[in-house]
């Protein structure tokens, strides 16, 4: 679903990813971990169109993604939450989730200013739609709260909710489990299964490894900017650059 071939990102004299090649396929929940600055986040921003990338292709099911806008990607179907929660603070929780339906409406200024029919009724559905996918992630009971009030581990689910209101068929997910308590990790563990049952394709960095190892059917490893290894939980866990990788090589 997703092919990554040859992504090397060079910023300034500093090469932070170098010839980096696997694919993601249709269904699964794929991981993406290495220890710190092996490059994950800019892949995931090369591969979501934050950053363009000095040479190499990112194909979205058969096409060639470089370079898109990431709103251009979410209307193919890619999304992505991030490290670091990007919510707007000042709306309310329901809003924010009503932000990714707004962008499959019909509606224009237009109709929306003066209120026509149409225009009212879509909105209706929007309102509906929204508050049916805070329900998926278990947070309806705060739709009315602004953003900026939610305890870290609800932004967390706010802005899945919001990423999954866009309809997509793949979800890129930065440290999901980042600032989570083990309650909280192990409910995300479980909705991630649940949106990979919907038939959404899951790809995430991550750093929990009890986390990556439960819920990953595939995993990626890279360090120091380059692909280490690639391989089942099984394989990865008994892999020894692996474990060198993370734990320093005894020599």
């Amino acid at each position: 679903m997703l092919e990554l071939k040859g992504i090397t990102q060079i910023f300034g004299g500093v090469t932070a990813l170098k010839d980096v090649s696997f694919s993601v396929n249709q269904g699964e929940i794929t991981g993406v971990i290495g220890p710190n600055g092996a490059g994950k986040t800019t892949l995931f921003n090369i591969a979501t169109g934050i950053y363009s990338q000095t040479s190499g292709q990112v194909i979205f099911e058969g096409r060639d993604i470089s370079g898109l806008p990431a709103e251009r990607l979410a209307r193919l179907g890619m999304v992505r939450t991030f490290q670091n929660i990007e919510l707007f603070g000042k709306m309310t929780v329901l809003e924010n989730v009503m932000v990714g339906l707004h962008s499959r409406s019909s509606s224009g200024l237009f109709a929306c200013s003066f209120k026509m029919p149409w225009a009212v009724r879509e909105e209706q559905r929007i309102r509906d739609e929204a508050h049916q996918w805070l329900q998926f992630v278990g947070i309806d009971d705060l739709a009315q709260l602004e953003a900026n009030n939610l305890p870290f581990g609800r932004g967390r689910l706010l802005e899945i909710a919001r990423a999954m209101a866009c309809n997509p068929r793949m979800i890129l997910m930065d440290e999901p489990a980042a600032g989570l308590n083990s309650q909280e990790t192990l409910g995300l563990a479980e909705l991630i299964r649940r949106i990979r049952d919907r038939g959404i394709t899951v790809v995430l960095v991550e750093h929990d490894m009890e986390l990556v190892m439960d819920i990953c059917d595939r995993i990626v490893v890279l360090n120091l900017g380059q692909k280490l290894t690639e391989g089942t939980p099984r394989e990865i866990q008994d892999n020894p650059e692996v474990i060198a990788a993370y734990l320093g090589d005894d020599d």
